[in-house]
């Protein structure tokens, strides 16, 4: 059975009227506006507002290379989803796209491994968001995430369209904050005013130790955080099943990713460089901190803190939002507790997204007790897994592109420019940057915990396949 034919497993009979469900049972409550926002806001969390401080005293300035170039990447990953959400769109894409085009047990450990990506992100970001609210208020940070935990868990639980709203306004404040840090930063450089305006000038970018001060290999070693700063770019992906008008408002979205790169990466930090040398910052700081301080505005870190704040509720939110509808795929494919097929009345997987807020509590309450090692090494697999949908993505589109051009599939309406070429380059790139991973030991750990998750796939899939052989998702289509 694949996930376009299960219109026949939704719960409940009022679900709305047909013009408002896809064939999956979900509500097509995703807009426009919605999605052109999570598309923006996907690509902008607190990889930039806080790791790019340790980016910066790594690299320098060579940094702004490093994001245009992960950047020019992640827009063929996208083009390639793209590809393949015009030829089918259905929630929970990147599993479903990976028992069609590589195999069942491909599609199997896509699915998972993307679930188990946004648990442990919503672990992490929920937990920062509870640190963050420590800025203003002296309460335990159990507290504050137990709060936000249940309120989005809640929201999520509403409707789509709640979601899409909360999303929204997230994305918003974030956009927002960076534009309005470009603004002030032109106006430093071409009027001069705050306490950096005697020593701003856009020659910081060279003059500090030249453009790579510490040379090309340490440019190079700051692509696993660039590309962590790029994960969930692709949960536009998931949206599909649930987008009011996927064939026209996702290729809009996508189409965005280049200017949203430039605009919120790229030129936000040659002005923010170009302002303050980048000698300033450092690892753990965030850099819109550092700048506003440098700039003698001192309301600055209190709003960057909740810019951040707002950076995690968002993280979470998505998260809340993926993983019921990734454990729904599994699920509809045999591949999954059939409890997380049922949908409510409002179309949405409350089973899936119940068990999973559930987990993120579980690591709150971890992380509470036991923050040390353990936790982290957790939370370093999340760089590795959110990778590998990339790279399922990218096999996907290339058998799909080879299966179109012989006309065994129909063309989709949103071809990836220059493929076969520019797949392969975004494949050999992601497994430049694995090797990275590997040389680099704070990032090491993160390759040592893939083998054991993939081992305890193997035999999770062995277990169901055995229990029931004939079911069609154990068969290659």
């Amino acid at each position: 059975m694949t996930s376009v034919q299960v219109d026949k497993h939704r719960d409940g009979d009022g679900v709305g009227g047909a013009a408002t469900q896809d064939g999956e049972g979900y509500q097509r409550g995703l807009g426009a506006r919605q999605i052109q926002m999570i598309a923006i806001g996907g690509a902008i969390g607190t990889g930039l507002f806080l790791g790019a401080g340790k980016g910066i005293s790594k690299a320098g300035p060579s940094l702004i290379l490093a994001y245009a170039i992960a950047g020019l990447v992640i827009f063929f990953i996208m083009r390639a989803l793209g590809e393949l959400l015009l030829y089918r769109p259905v929630s929970g894409s990147f599993a479903d796209y990976a028992r069609e085009f590589i195999g069942p047990f491909a599609g199997f450990v896509t699915g998972w491994t993307y679930w188990l990506f946004w648990v442990v992100t919503g672990i992490t970001e929920v937990t920062a968001a509870a640190a963050y609210m420590t800025y203003w208020f002296d309460m335990p940070q159990w507290v504050s995430a137990l709060i936000f935990t249940v309120i989005l868990y809640g929201a999520n639980l509403i409707s789509v369209k709640l979601f899409g709203e909360l999303e929204f306004w997230f994305s918003m404040v974030k956009v927002t904050a960076i534009i309005g840090m470009i603004l002030i930063c032109a106006g430093i450089l071409t009027l001069g005013f705050s306490d950096a305006g005697d020593t701003a000038s856009v020659t910081h970018l060279w003059s500090e130790g030249g453009f790579f001060p510490h040379g090309i290999g340490s440019t190079l070693m700051t692509l696993q955080m660039v590309m962590f700063a790029f994960l969930a770019v692709e949960l536009v992906g998931v949206t599909a099943g649930e987008s009011k008008d996927p064939r026209t408002v996702l290729p809009k979205a996508i189409n965005t990713v280049p200017w949203r790169i430039a605009v919120f990466y790229v030129g936000a930090l040659i002005m923010i460089l170009s302002v303050v040398p980048w000698t300033h910052f450092q690892p753990g700081i965030s850099p819109f901190v550092a700048a506003f301080e440098k700039m003698g505005l001192a309301a600055g870190a209190g709003i960057v803190n909740f810019v951040v704040l707002t950076a995690a509720l968002s993280s979470c939110n998505s998260g809340m939002y993926s993983t019921g509808r990734m454990l729904r795929n599994l699920a509809l494919n045999n591949q999954g507790p059939k409890l997380f097929t049922r949908l409510t009345k409002n179309g949405l997987p409350l089973a899936g997204t119940t068990f999973s807020a559930a987990l993120m509590l579980v690591g709150v309450w971890i992380n509470y007790q036991w923050p040390g090692k353990a936790f982290d090494y957790v939370v370093s697999f999340a760089t590795i897994s959110g990778m590998w949908a990339w790279i399922v993505i990218l096999i996907c589109q290339l058998r799909y592109r080879a299966k179109a051009d012989r006309g065994e599939l129909p063309r989709s309406e949103f071809r990836t420019p220059g493929a076969p070429v520019t797949s392969w380059f975004a494949l050999a790139f992601i497994g430049m940057v694995i090797v990275l991973m590997g040389i680099d030991k704070d990032a090491r750990i993160s390759l040592y915990c893939a083998p054991l998750w993939g081992l305890i796939l193997g035999v999770s899939y062995l277990v169901l396949k055995r229990r029931n052989p004939q079911a069609a998702a154990f068969k290659k289509r």
